[in-house]
């Protein structure tokens, strides 16, 4: 389209009339209008200038061990002259985070984001660059703390996102590709979203998610979803998309679950989940016709945990729970949803149908006990490593081994390769699906202690000389 310098404002009044009403060619100026019937046009800047400042950018270096089946083999590098300690790569990250806690310099982000990083580095809106430190990081909710020391720091309230209804408008701020802060708005499209892969392993993890169409793309994430006052409502975290970009669906962490988990990682630098201590299994209509139920709504207890939550309320192998807290439970993943969400210490009211008859039954969320032990008692080659028993959560999820729950730095097994939060599935070609049976074969492979470790990756085998 030509560009004379006539023909733009001639274009420009033509709109603006259009706009208030005016025929082109009226003798007064034809421009856009400060108020449209005594009210001034609307507009988010006044909301934002209060919003953006405390939203950041925040990179990340990790060091990766590069690992090869063949150069990692100890006598392979002897014989090529290879360093003994492991190759190593540097990948960085970028995402955005929220500034809730101005005074303490507390921000709040995603656990992707920041998630086993060696250097944070936080970005604020004036300029300022700062190292950040990590206060703690939950997988399973995809949340992170991380702080940073400076002055004149603004932070966004906190809303109850709770009162969040669909239909209400909300704006994402965050850093997309990288290209600098950037502002969308949309509404949230629907509330309590969960079943939905994790961006950290794949799996589910604990979720009740904010849906909204505000566009959200790769470095939004840890950024913040507001309401029109301003007030953070969620912490953005993932999209659905079957390109990698927008398509109107994305989705972010309720404050009601981000306030509870920031004051335990403040806390404890962990999350400290409660637990009922049941196997269940979700009813399909098979197993409502066994066991003569109306319908198939519900979970069925398979097993019950000794001192557990649920022994101690009364609850039994082929109990029905029909629903938790007055909601409906529909599935195993909403039971185990709803336990990873409450605090520890919570009081539950569960709905049990037992031989045809309904009750009401308490109980309190207690911690899972788990059985674990320091390496050095298994294997001396093991020294600095803590090995611990699944939780019924992790077991729920289909997975199975020994969990490394802590890797001493610069320790034998941490420079072959083993890290906190990775499984021990095998041992040589011995497979492996509880601490009893670790215990049992950890010595029994003297000149070179094979491990088959799982992680988000996938499996892969550690020598320990």
């Amino acid at each position: 389209m030509s560009q004379h310098p006539r023909f733009l404002p001639w274009l420009t009044g033509l709109l603006a009339a259009a706009v208030i009403g005016i025929a082109p060619g009226v003798g007064r100026a034809a421009t856009l209008p400060a108020t449209v019937g005594g009210q001034p046009m609307p507009s988010l800047a006044p909301m934002l200038t209060r919003v953006t400042p405390a939203v950041v950018n925040i990179s990340t270096k990790t060091r990766v061990q590069v690992r090869d089946a063949y150069f990692d083999d100890p006598m392979v590098r002897q014989f090529f002259g290879l360093p003994a300690t492991p190759r190593e790569r540097v990948e960085q990250s970028l995402g955005s985070g929220v500034i809730v806690d101005a005074a303490k310099g507390y921000v709040l982000t995603n656990n992707h984001v920041v998630g086993g990083a060696d250097d944070i580095s936080v970005t604020l809106q004036d300029g300022r660059t700062l190292k950040g430190k990590l206060i703690g990081t939950d997988p399973d909710t995809d949340v992170a703390v991380v702080q940073i020391a400076a002055n004149n720091l603004q932070a966004v309230p906190l809303a109850d996102s709770s009162r969040l209804q669909v239909g209400d408008y909300v704006v994402a701020v965050g850093d997309p590709f990288g290209l600098g802060q950037t502002v969308t708005a949309g509404i949230v499209s629907a509330l309590g979203r969960s079943g939905l892969g994790s961006p950290n392993s794949g799996s589910s993890g604990f979720q009740n998610f904010i849906q909204t169409d505000a566009s959200i793309n790769p470095g939004n994430s840890g950024g913040a979803l507001v309401n029109l006052r301003g007030e953070l409502v969620g912490i953005n975290t993932m999209i659905f998309s079957p390109s990698g970009g927008n398509v109107g669906i994305g989705f972010a962490i309720p404050t009601a679950i981000t306030t509870e988990v920031m004051a335990q990682l403040v806390a404890h630098g962990k999350v400290q989940r409660g637990s009922l201590g049941l196997q269940t299994q979700t009813i399909t209509p098979r197993i409502a016709q066994l066991l003569k139920l109306k319908d198939d709504n519900g979970v069925v207890v398979t097993g019950v945990g000794n001192d557990s939550a649920a022994a101690r309320a009364g609850l039994q192998p082929g109990d029905v729970l029909t629903t938790l807290n007055g909601k409906p439970l529909r599935s195993e993943q909403e039971l185990r949803n709803a336990e990873g969400l409450l605090p520890l210490g919570s009081a539950v009211q569960l709905g049990v149908l037992r031989d045809g008859h309904s009750r009401q039954v308490s109980a309190t969320l207690s911690a899972e006990k788990l059985d674990s032990v320091d390496g050095d008692k298994l294997d001396p080659r093991l020294a600095g490593v803590r090995f611990s028993d699944l939780s019924e959560s992790q077991r729920s999820q289909g997975l199975y081994g020994v969990a490394i729950s802590a890797v001493q730095p610069g320790s034998r097994a941490a420079r072959a390769g083993l890290s906190a939060d990775d499984l021990v599935i095998g041992v040589g070609n011995q497979r492996i699906t509880s601490l009893r049976m670790l215990r049992g074969l950890a010595n029994v492979h003297v000149r070179q202690l094979v491990l088959v470790v799982a992680d988000a990756d996938g499996s892969r085998y550690v020598v320990v000389n």
